[in-house]
C-alpha cells in the first residue's frame, strides 16, 4: 500500500516562510513526478509546483520566485520551500506522486493534506 504523508504546515505571518515535506512509502517501481497542489475554501484545487524524475520544475505564476520545489530521490521525498508568504497562500496543501506501480500501472496518489494559514 502506497502512502504519502505531508508535514510542515502551520500558521505564519505574512512575509514569513514554511517548508513542507512529503514522504512516499510502500511498494512501487518508480516515481515519475511529484508535485504540490493547494485548495483554498470555496475554490478548486490548483497546481502549485511539480517536479519530474529528471528534476524539471514547473510553478504556478502566483508562486514563481517565492516557492521552490525540490526532491530527494534516495528518500522518496519532495519538499516545498515557501518564502514571502501572503494571506492568499492560505490553503490546504496536498502532495502527489505519479507512480509506476509494482504491476507496471501508472497511478497518481495523494497525501491527506496539510493546512497552511498565513495571517495578515
Amino acid at each position: 500500500q502506497v502512502q504519502l504523508v505531508e508535514s510542515g504546515g502551520g500558521l505564519v505571518q505574512a512575509g514569513g516562510s514554511l517548508r513542507l515535506s512529503c514522504a512516499v512509502s510502500g511498494s512501487f517501481r518508480s516515481i515519475n513526478a511529484m508535485g504540490w497542489y493547494r485548495q483554498a475554501p470555496g475554490k478548486q484545487r490548483e497546481l502549485v509546483a511539480d517536479i519530474t524524475s529528471g528534476g524539471r520544475t514547473n510553478y504556478a505564476d502566483s508562486v514563481k520566485g517565492r516557492f521552490t520545489i525540490s526532491k530527494d530521490n534516495a528518500k522518496n521525498m519532495v519538499y516545498l520551500q515557501m518564502n514571502s508568504l501572503k494571506p492568499e497562500d492560505t490553503a490546504i496543501y496536498y502532495c502527489n506522486a505519479d507512480l509506476l506501480t509494482t504491476w507496471a500501472f501508472e497511478e497518481r496518489r495523494w497525501g491527506q493534506g496539510t493546512q497552511v494559514t498565513v495571517s495578515s
